[in-house]
């Protein structure tokens, strides 16, 4: 402060035609010895004070850099922020003193707990350590930052604390030896410390009792670069840490400066506790005049004051690590350039109460307060100082880590900075240069829970911190694609999860396809039935004229092949990847083309009652209403109502392909829904009620003479067709996707191999096999032999 008061009364262009002075006051580590010197100088009641005729009128502090500590801070500026006597910090870090309305006069050259919380969290997120254990001392700087960083940690959700201990004043043996014993038994592997270096040093020796290693320390800013942690016997535990540190700074000529100091050689009697005497006798171990008793008969010697600091070796000498000094100097230029500011105020154009402006004479302290909001200016180390609505500092810090030398010996280097921007923190990091103390020479991994891998969720353990979770498996559907998943997402409709359950897959489809060994036979099975139906059909034509085919009604035999044929090709529209247009046709050609099979039958039927009537003595009659254009007028009227009932199932709820995923949730079912139940039902209804007119005529015509006896071919044949068709209902609704189209096909076949084997398996054995008797009078021989 010295110094920064003495560059700025040598500068020209800062605060002309005015100098300043100071008081400095030593407050003893005491909050009541730092509060009344406060006081003192506020009020102007310090004993030595003595007011010159020159600055009659004006206060007798202007301003107060200090204090170093947060308790004594808030103390201070309570009373002091009445007043509105402005109050510069250079090392009270406390996020409670950013409250305007209880220190609406309290400003600071350090940045607030508050962002040192937040770049240790940057930190722990850098290096994924979620799980840690928190270390703070009993006063308002580590239970604040305690609060702080709970809350933060809350809000984030990135981290976890797996102890929170308030460390005791002094040395309690006992109570170090609990928190300790608690340390060691953790899984967390990281600890941070918000504490002063005194604190951490009895830690320190009851950690090193406990040989409690394999720990990465996070230090406050506080201990972070601490002295007299950095020796041999602490390395072993502290190396490696990782620590926030105030901002290195470098002040031109503060050196030659220090060299420059000499002690007072007149008045260091009435002044005994002269920090510079004091100094001086500690560095040259030398006593000034008059020396204690003994001390020259001992081989003293006594101080001149001419000794030479350039011919010693000491820390006060040593600017290279400038940090809270640093801050100091910020705080006494803040204070200056408030005041020139105020000084360059042009009456009638300032900004208080009719356009005044304060002068040194008249000056009130929340005058300066104004001034010292608005300040902005640069050092000679290039950081730009500004105070925000809070009055803290633009914040910024250097990260530092301990490196432990071959030698034993500790250095503290920098590795990186942090520093808020417009929109959040900004962490920077050379992780090359960062010593880790662990046998990997890897950052350690300090989790409650391992990180859970795609595929999983993170359950959270009930009792326990979020950070404690159990990692389980995404359920069939669901996926998660990165690392830590707090939910699993559902697929896509015609997506599934892959076994992995970290990715979706588009699901399988499945339909009765041409290609699949199913298909392959079903579709074999009815080309070969179209195929035999040709060949039986050219059999017929070729043998029309034989009696065997022109006695059983060669026209409805011939109708009844065609319509044989249609039924096996009709099967083919059941097989493949449903259409429109296939849902919709399949249906109406597999009823058309059955009816009109059915149709044939019941009129053959019918013609073999009405031949075998006609036989008989005054049956005659009944032949005309069964000539050939009669048979064909009734095969066309029973056939005609299917195609309108087709016509108005598809017009009223037409069928149409569906995607079913019911079945199988990780398979598309390609299916043609019927669309209307009813429909389907009176299709299937109208066939079965012509196959059972045509069993029951059968049926009553199976005692007929042999040369009639085509009725027990026909009754066998619709015994068949009604088996096949009453075991199709029950196996097609419990069948499902597929193989219900399967289930039909089937039947559709079972039933026309069944009425083709029937109805012209006898016949094609007689034409073909056994021509001998496929004549006249064979035929009409084998009643008569009988």
């Amino acid at each position: 402060m010295a110094f920064a008061i003495s560059e700025i009364n040598r500068n020209f262009n800062l605060l002309p035609n005015v100098t300043l002075g100071y008081t400095l006051y030593d407050n003893c580590v005491k909050l009541g010895i730092g509060f009344r010197a406060a006081l003192s100088l506020a009020s102007g009641q310090e004993e030595q004070f003595t007011l010159e005729k020159t600055c009659e009128g004006a206060p007798p502090v202007l301003g107060i850099v200090g204090d170093s500590s947060s308790t004594r801070s808030i103390a201070i500026s309570s009373v002091l922020g009445l007043y509105r006597v402005p109050m510069v910090s250079y090392f009270a870090t406390c996020a409670c003193l950013s409250n305007r309305d209880k220190f609406p006069s309290f400003f600071r050259t350090i940045p607030s707990d508050a962002f040192q919380v937040r770049a240790l969290i940057q930190i722990l997120n850098r290096f994924r350590w979620t799980w840690v254990g928190l270390l703070v001392t009993d006063d308002d700087y580590g239970l604040h930052a305690a609060q702080t960083l709970q809350s933060d940690l809350a809000k984030s959700g990135e981290a976890c604390l797996a102890y929170l201990e308030v460390l005791p004043w002094g040395k309690d043996p006992d109570e170090l030896s609990r928190i300790v014993g608690i340390m060691k038994e953790s899984t967390a592997r990281v600890v941070i410390a918000f504490a002063q270096e005194t604190h951490v040093l009895h830690l320190l020796n009851e950690v090193m009792r406990q040989n409690v290693t394999g720990l990465q320390w996070l230090a406050s800013e506080a201990w972070t670069t601490a002295a007299v942690l950095q020796t041999q016997r602490f390395m072993p535990y502290l190396g490696g840490t990782l620590g926030i540190a105030i901002r290195r700074g470098e002040i031109p000529g503060l050196k030659e400066f220090l060299l420059r100091i000499r002690p007072d050689k007149h008045h260091n009697i009435s002044y005994g506790n002269n920090m510079v005497n004091q100094f001086w006798e500690h560095t040259f171990q030398c006593r000034f005049a008059p020396p204690p008793a003994g001390w020259l008969e001992a081989g003293g010697a006594l101080c001149t004051g001419d000794e030479q600091l350039e011919n010693v070796e000491t820390e006060f000498l040593d600017v290279s690590n400038l940090r809270s000094e640093y801050n100091v100097y910020k705080a006494v230029y803040a204070l200056a350039y408030a005041l020139d500011d105020m000084l360059q105020c042009v009456p009638g154009r300032g900004p208080f109460s009719g356009s005044s402006c304060a002068t040194l004479q008249r000056l009130e302290p929340w005058q300066l307060v104004y001034y010292l909001q608005k300040i902005n200016f640069t050092t000679p180390f290039g950081d730009q100082v500004s105070f925000d609505e809070n009055g803290d500092v633009l914040p910024i810090y250097d990260v530092m880590n301990w490196l432990w030398l071959p030698d034993g010996r500790a250095k503290v280097q920098n590795v990186g900075e942090v520093k808020e921007t417009v929109f959040k923190g900004e962490l920077t990091l050379d992780e090359n240069k960062i010593f880790w103390n662990f046998e990997s020479s890897q950052p350690p991994q300090s989790v409650c829970s391992e990180s859970c891998p795609p595929g999983t969720r993170m359950a959270r353990k009930k009792g326990e911190p979020e950070c404690c979770f159990d990692c389980i498996p995404c359920s069939d559907g669901k996926i998660s694609n990165k690392t830590d998943s707090m939910e699993c997402t559902s697929c896509p409709e015609d997506f599934w999860s892959n076994p992995q359950h970290d990715n979706c897959v588009p699901k399988k489809t499945e339909f009765l396809s041409y290609r699949e060994p199913l298909g392959i036979c079903l579709t074999t099975s009815s080309l070969l039935g179209t195929l035999i139906c040709a060949v039986v059909l050219g059999v017929f034509i070729y043998h029309r004229s034989t009696p065997i085919v022109r006695a059983n009604n060669s026209e409805l035999s011939f109708l009844l092949l065609v319509s044989l044929k249609l039924c096996f090709l009709c099967s083919l529209l059941f097989i493949g990847r449903p259409r429109l247009w296939t849902c919709q046709l399949r249906h109406a050609a597999f009823g058309i083309s059955f009816v009109l099979c059915v149709s044939c039958i019941l009129v053959k039927t019918m013609v073999v009652l009405a031949v075998f009537k006609a036989s008989k003595p005054g049956g005659g009659a009944s032949l005309k209403w069964f000539g050939a254009l009669q048979q064909r007028g009734t095969v066309l009227g029973l056939t005609s109502i299917q195609p309108a009932v087709c016509t108005a199932w598809l017009v009223s709820a037409s069928p149409s392909p569906h995607k079913n995923t019911q079945y199988q949730n990780d398979k598309i079912v390609y299916e043609c829904v019927v669309g209307s139940t009813v429909g389907f039902a009176v299709l299937l209804g109208y066939i079965g009620l012509l196959a059972i007119l045509s069993f029951l005529l059968a049926f009553l015509a199976r005692n007929l003479p042999d040369n009639f006896n085509e009725a027990k071919f026909i009754t066998f044949s619709m015994l068949i067709f009604c088996a096949v068709w009453v075991a199709f209902v029950p196996a097609y609704v419990n069948s499902p996707g597929k193989y219900a189209d399967a289930v039909e096909v089937f039947a559709i076949l079972a039933s026309s191999f069944g009425l083709l084997v029937a109805l012209f398996g006898p016949k094609c054995y007689i034409i073909l096999l056994r021509p001998e008797r496929n004549t006249k009078k064979a035929i009409m021989g084998r009643g008569i032999c009988k």
